[in-house]
């Protein structure tokens, strides 16, 4: 991971344009091809990102000739589309390099383990024919919650959260963009499972075609029978 704390500006073209003027900000350079851009506030979201797969090319005050006073510019090209973050960098203050290694993965709580299991157990939860092929299938980057198949036979990324937000639709992006690699999975698509989703999770999850459910917990608990029900 490499981190630089910078007076920055940035920029984002492409199917959305935003801009952040210039301020002190730390640039976050991650070894997954991910390049985030945080402030001292704002709790743990990022201002802005790119999302790998993507590349990085820099340049500086040496090698090109700017039209500002930056000393570097940092582009930042999604492989994808034509997305694109500019980073003009104005001065740094902090630059180092680190090396984490893999991570272990999130240890879930009891009622996400718990939605988990339930659902692994009665797949067909999210349609006739659904098959189980593994808890925790490992990639890459961590694994992935629950893969298995449709009643067509492909492949299917699920992620569970308690809460669905924004975050839980990245992470099962960067789930689904590996899995696709393997051609003995592909083509793999992703549904984003739990108990309650975010509208702004919602809008992401259908920009990047992913399938949203809502889980309901104690109807997989067998408590809620709804053959009791009048309504």
């Amino acid at each position: 991971m490499r981190l630089v704390i910078a007076d920055c500006s940035v920029d984002y073209e492409g199917r959305l344009k935003a801009h952040l003027p210039m301020a002190t900000r730390l640039l976050m350079v991650k070894a997954d091809g991910s390049v985030l851009i945080h402030s001292d506030g704002g709790s743990y979201k990022p201002l802005n990102w790119m999302s790998p797969p993507a590349t990085l090319h820099i340049d500086t005050a040496d090698d090109a000739e700017f039209d500002d006073d930056a000393v570097e510019r940092w582009i930042v090209q999604a492989t994808k589309s034509d997305d694109k973050l500019l980073i003009r960098i104005y001065a740094k203050h902090h630059e180092s390099n680190h090396q984490l290694g893999i991570d272990p993965g999130l240890i879930k709580d009891g009622v996400e383990a718990d939605l988990q299991r339930l659902l692994a157990e009665h797949i067909e939860t999210l349609g006739e024919g659904y098959r189980l092929i593994r808890r925790e299938y490992p990639t890459s980057i961590g694994p992935v919650d629950i893969l298995a198949r449709d009643a067509t036979g492909h492949t299917v990324a699920v992620e569970l959260k308690r809460r669905g937000d924004i975050d839980g639709v990245e992470q099962l992006t960067r789930y689904v963009e590996q899995l696709n690699r393997d051609p003995q999975l592909a083509p793999v698509r992703g549904i984003f499972a739990a108990q309650l989703i975010k509208p702004q999770a919602k809008t992401l999850a259908a920009d990047r075609g992913i399938a949203c459910v809502t889980l309901d917990y104690d109807a997989l608990r067998g408590i809620d029978d709804t053959s009791d029900k009048l309504f």
